[in-house]
């Protein structure tokens, strides 16, 4: 649950490929992402190097924060559903929210 005190959330960015993005994105709604942003990214890994202009060989980050409880709903749906069979990494940070007027509420 978010430290409502300190504003503390979790943050799940997801590395993958580009060709699941729409899947990944429309799963992560209906396991109750309010909210999401997705860009565009290129890096080298063990699967070697991946390149934003490459089309469906691209990579996507993905990034979602709610409270911890449903960060990690999420983050064991998408373990489940995509790590055996495509390039994605899932990484889960704590971080605080400055907060904004329009964003009271959104995440309880």
């Amino acid at each position: 649950m978010a430290d409502a005190e300190k504003n503390i959330y979790k943050l799940m960015t997801i590395m993958t490929e580009a060709a699941i993005e729409n899947d990944v994105l429309n799963e992560l709604v209906k396991l109750g992402a309010k909210g999401y942003t997705s860009i565009d990214a290129r890096g080298k890994g063990h699967r070697g190097v991946r390149n934003a202009a490459w089309g469906l060989s691209a990579n996507v980050r993905i990034e979602v924060m709610d409270t911890e409880e449903n960060v990690r709903k999420m983050a064991a749906a998408m373990k489940e559903r995509y790590y055996r069979n495509y390039a994605m990494l899932i990484f889960l940070h704590d971080v605080e929210v400055i907060p904004h007027d329009d964003l009271e509420g959104v995440w309880e």
